[in-house]
């Protein structure tokens, strides 16, 4: 198994600042559905995914904004239940990440299967066992 040896017995410093991560900004972008507030996303992956995700989240009445080169604006004041097009649901698997939160602030949603790469098996009856489990 490959692995980093650090070695000088020296004491590493400095500063770095990682890459945007889209497996860390599609969640968030998901959460910020929870709040009427503002909510501003620095550092994130100007990328299809997140740029579908966010298409998704204007279709379901947030306001979506890219203000920076990795930053971006949402604002969910006037969320509302919708159905997401299958079309759409079909093109990002994170579309289920998008549940949670519309179930919390409107209390039902319809989602379509979600779709993305296929990579393989993996399963979304999780997210809906957690989310009975929620209540």
């Amino acid at each position: 198994m490959p692995k980093f040896v650090v070695q000088g017995g020296k004491p590493l410093r400095g500063e770095i600042r990682p890459a945007g991560n889209k497996n860390a900004a599609l969640p968030i972008i998901a959460a910020a559905l929870l709040t009427e507030e503002e909510v501003i996303l620095e550092n994130v992956p100007a990328i299809r995914d997140v740029r579908t995700l966010l298409e998704l989240v204007s279709l379901l009445g947030a306001e979506t904004a890219w203000i920076g080169p990795n930053t971006v604006r949402i604002q969910a004041k006037e969320v509302r239940a919708s159905a997401i097009e299958p079309a759409m649901a079909a093109r990002i698997r994170a579309s289920i990440l998008l549940a949670g939160p519309m179930l919390a602030r409107v209390g039902r949603m319809t989602l379509p299967p979600p779709g993305g790469d296929v990579i393989g098996r993996r399963r979304v009856d999780t997210h809906f066992l957690a989310l009975a489990k929620l209540g």
